[in-house]
């Protein structure tokens, strides 16, 4: 991402432009500037590596007006400039599944509104961002300066498998390819069946929904179309350092420990779930004292399985799959699948003095 961005800023100063960057991600980062200048810079983006200047505000001016009243803002900042290069990934939404979702006319709609933007169009509801967010989207794209837009889409190892500089008109359209496209080659769960899966860290970073519904199958929206290997329990262990203690998506879990909620900034989760109007992810589940504990309840409160034959999966995060831990329970279940290599001999867990995970 740093690195697309740097290149996009020396293009464009090659054209005349003098181009910074805005931050565009709704109310994220607690909703204030200095909280979304810190989201960029857990990203690595900042005046240094981009080589361009980062103006992080939350002033928003109003741009138009969907047909049932609802307003639609813009970054004062982005409003006011010659033109608007819009980019973001385009991917799978973490509450509602449709032809658009997360890409650059979400980004547009919600992440360029601000807070204000933001908790306008989530009073609507998540049922009626299918269409919501395309309207929206798409009347911005008439009213704004937006020269061109840039698509990313990754692949299952984090890497980029498409970048696209689209103009404006063409946007509606090619983002509907680039998502059908990005849900093919993205990262997933291959395990048949999961008892127990343990989920080192959640964050902003990885999902907008910190735990992705798209891997895990649960949404904290509720809506349907997520598809994943069912689980039976699900352990959060962490945040990452670049959510800055948004640990929105906790709620979704089983388990976690004390550990993790003590690393928490629940002003942040809050202001997340305020604005989505979606409750379920900032919930606190049942925290245990360590990791061995939450592990030892996590399988005991499994049905129909015995303690020593669980199906237990451990992995980094949502976003990084292509390298995982699996309990030797799981390996009949994966001895014929193809895009499944066993890389390692297995060994027993390892816990410090403190009963959490050593590596």
């Amino acid at each position: 991402m740093v690195e697309i961005v740097r290149a996009l800023a020396s293009v464009l100063k090659v054209l005349g432009a003098k181009p910074f960057v805005v931050p565009a991600m709704g109310s994220h980062g607690g909703a204030s500037a200095e909280g979304q200048r810190k989201v960029l810079e857990g990203y690595g983006i900042s005046e240094a590596t981009i080589e361009a200047p980062i103006h992080a505000s939350m002033d928003v001016v109003q741009v138009g007006e969907l047909r049932d009243g609802i307003p639609l803002y813009c970054d004062a900042l982005a409003c006011s400039a010659d033109a608007i290069v819009l980019f973001n990934k385009i991917k799978p939404h973490s509450a509602y599944k449709a032809e658009i979702e997360s890409g650059l006319l979400k980004m547009a709609a919600v992440g360029l509104g601000k807070h204000r933007g933001a908790t306008a169009l989530h009073t609507i509801g998540f049922d009626e961002f299918p269409n919501l967010i395309q309207s929206a989207g798409e009347q911005l794209l008439r009213v704004l300066p937006v020269a061109f837009g840039v698509a990313v889409v990754e692949n299952a190892y984090g890497e980029v498998g498409i970048l696209e500089a689209i103009f404006p008109d063409a946007i509606p359209a090619r983002e509907r390819a680039l998502l059908v496209e990005a849900k093919r080659i993205m990262s997933r769960l291959l395990v048949p069946a999961i008892d127990v899966l343990i989920v080192d860290e959640i964050g902003k970073d990885v999902s907008g929904a910190g735990l992705d519904p798209n891997v895990t199958g649960r949404p904290a929206s509720r809506r349907p179309g997520f598809e994943a290997p069912p689980i039976q329990k699900i352990i959060v262990r962490g945040v990452t350092p670049g959510s800055h203690g948004n640990g929105v998506g906790i709620g979704m879990a089983d388990f976690t420990t004390r550990r993790c909620v003590e690393s928490l900034d629940l002003a942040a989760v809050y202001t997340n779930v305020f604005t989505a109007r979606v409750m379920e992810g900032a919930k606190i589940p049942p925290v245990l004292r360590n990791d061995r504990e939450a592990l030892s309840v996590a399988i005991k409160t499994c049905n129909r399985v015995a303690p020593n034959q669980a199906r237990v999966v451990r992995i980094k995060n949502t976003k990084s799959l292509h390298s995982i831990w699996l309990s030797e329970s799981c390996l009949p279940e994966i001895a014929r699948q193809a895009d499944i290599s066993v890389v390692g001999e297995p060994h027993t867990l390892q816990f410090d003095e403190e009963g959490y995970f050593l590596g």
